[in-house]
């Protein structure tokens, strides 16, 4: 058997998070799922809390800082903003673990979640104010569009099929954030 890394206990403890939530991000599982022992763990994380750490890092690169990237590379700039409400109705039903995470946030997982939600605020804030809309204005409708968005997952995961039809959800979140009806 070959050794682990560091990045195989982060890849899974993602694993376990995308599937059910920080909270499945634990020793023992993570360690059953990998075939490893806890000594594997404890060679690589001082405790659970760093691989807390570092999964929500990994998440935090991955559905923000990407797609941020991935729609900064999106021309003209105008289309960056109905870009960004495509990429997120799409993901919406494949990111089970952010599902439950504002949820579960707390301690020093608030602390992170806090500062990727305002991070995202800003980022879409900044786009919609491009369309036109004023700093204020644009923030505050920032801040509707990630609620609403967090409130989808929550009805998907719920069961309801909205997801089948992300286009309404797409421009439902661009008349909102560009005040078009």
């Amino acid at each position: 058997m070959a050794r682990l890394t560091r990045e195989d206990w982060i890849a899974a403890g993602y694993e376990s998070f995308s599937a059910a939530g920080i909270t499945a991000v634990a020793v023992e599982p993570v360690a059953r799922a990998l075939g490893a022992t806890k000594g594997s763990f404890y060679w690589h994380f001082a405790d659970r809390r760093e691989l807390v750490d570092a999964v929500l890092g990994r998440w935090r690169e991955l559905e923000t800082e990407h797609l941020i990237d991935e729609v900064e590379r999106v021309q003209p700039a105008s289309a960056r903003l109905p870009a960004l409400l495509e990429l997120i109705a799409r993901r919406t039903g494949r990111r089970s673990g952010e599902r439950t995470l504002y949820a579960d946030a707390t301690g020093p997982v608030r602390a992170v979640v806090s500062a990727v939600t305002e991070r995202r605020v800003a980022y879409l804030a900044s786009l919609v104010e491009a369309s036109g809309i004023a700093p204020d204005e644009a923030r505050r409708r920032a801040v509707i569009i990630v609620s609403a968005v967090i409130g989808y997952q929550q009805l998907v995961s719920g069961g309801w099929d909205a997801a089948s039809d992300p286009r309404s959800l797409v421009d439902t979140l661009h008349a909102l954030a560009s005040g078009a009806s």
